[in-house]
């Protein structure tokens, strides 16, 4: 093939590849949530990512949107920001999974910022909660976030649950169904505190250790017993030698 043919397939694959980055790019610059998936009724953290400013603005304050059906967050403190915790009244009282009575929720979660974040810096945000019994549902936290110069409202949902065609989507999860109870891990606790106490039938873990030590123990007494008595008959012969 000529060299000049191949100067042009060159030149057209490196174009293609800087398109398909420069397509790629909008999508990775979004404000994006992590994990992706979690359990129904499990405890996760939730970490909002926020990579960029506004249009070269550095941003000033984040407002995180919690969904009705998350009634409680515990956010995670940033050193570079304030923290604001904005409670809403229930219409009606709720149960929450602990059987008490809840009748008022965590609307929002404010970090705003004492040092902005310059923009070509990221910065995340994080929220633990437990996880409400609502499988096969998509979670969305609508953020908003706030520039020295404009903002930017991370906050369209998708009707199809699928966000790459919004130009801000809402940062959001996918709730997967409970986990069996032995999943997390109780039931292998349970039988490993089980075994450390119950080591044998009818024996202590102290006396396993003794007897399973038994024999080589015996063997040592008796070995250390006939070196002593050696030893002695040996001084013995030197002091009647001498």
């Amino acid at each position: 093939m000529p060299i000049r043919t191949l100067a042009r397939l060159g030149a057209l694959t490196t174009a293609t590849a800087v398109l398909g980055l420069a397509v790629a790019a909008p999508a990775g610059a979004h404000v994006s949530a992590t994990p992706s998936t979690a359990a129904a009724g499990s405890y996760t953290v939730l970490t909002m990512s926020v990579p960029h400013g506004c249009d070269g603005s550095p941003t000033t304050k984040i407002e995180i949107q919690v969904p009705e059906s998350v009634l409680s967050v515990t956010p995670t403190r940033n050193p570079y920001y304030d923290l604001e915790k904005r409670i809403e009244e229930l219409d009606e009282p709720l149960t929450d999974a602990h059987g008490n009575e809840v009748t008022e929720r965590v609307a929002s979660v404010v970090y705003t910022a004492t040092t902005p974040l310059p923009e070509g810096q990221r910065d995340t945000f994080e929220l633990s909660f437990q996880v409400p019994d609502v499988p096969g549902e998509t979670l969305a936290f609508p953020t908003v976030q706030t520039c020295r110069q404009g903002r930017a409202d991370w906050v369209q949902l998708s009707e199809n649950g699928d966000g790459e065609e919004l130009e801000h989507p809402a940062p959001s999860f996918e709730v997967l169904p409970a986990e069996d109870d032995g999943s997390h891990g109780s039931d292998a606790t349970d039988a490993t505190d089980a075994a450390a106490e119950e080591p044998g039938e009818g024996t202590t873990a102290e006396a396993a250790r003794v007897e399973g030590s038994g024999p080589l123990s015996w063997a040592g007494l008796v070995l250390g017993g006939l070196g002593l008595l050696a030893g002695g008959t040996a001084l013995a012969r030197s002091r009647s030698t001498s």
